[in-house]
């Protein structure tokens, strides 16, 4: 039998998804740009139900949240491929509190940022 898993430790799916044609007009810029976006790291999109979407959390009008490419380099740097990558944003912490997605929005967007660059070591 194994421990059962409290509910901090798992994780949850983004409330909102949006796609790239969608995302594209709420940026304001060319979906081309949206897929480079993605191409250089700074922007996680994962496929659902067969469509390639991003956590609408994950982008503040008109841009990316600021912190989040650097948050997405760590994870990567670290071994985190994009479905590991959106687990470990959306895994409740409750020293945050909340996820590290949502505190990417606030005052604590920093210490997301160290708890990535920790993963690596």
């Amino acid at each position: 039998m194994t421990d059962p898993v409290s509910a901090s430790d798992q994780a949850v799916e983004p409330a909102e998804w949006v796609n790239l044609p969608d995302l594209a007009e709420r940026l304001e810029i060319p979906v081309t740009r949206v897929h480079q976006l993605i191409r250089d790291r700074s922007l996680l999109a994962v496929r659902r139900d067969g469509v390639l979407r991003v956590p609408a959390e994950l982008v503040s009008t008109p841009a990316v949240r600021k912190h989040l490419p650097g948050v997405l380099t760590l994870l990567r740097d670290a071994g985190y491929n994009d479905e590991e990558a959106l687990r470990w944003l959306y895994t409740a912490d409750e020293s945050l509190p909340g996820t590290p997605a949502a505190a990417l929005a606030g005052d604590r967007a920093t210490e997301v940022k160290r708890r990535a660059q920790a993963l690596g070591f």
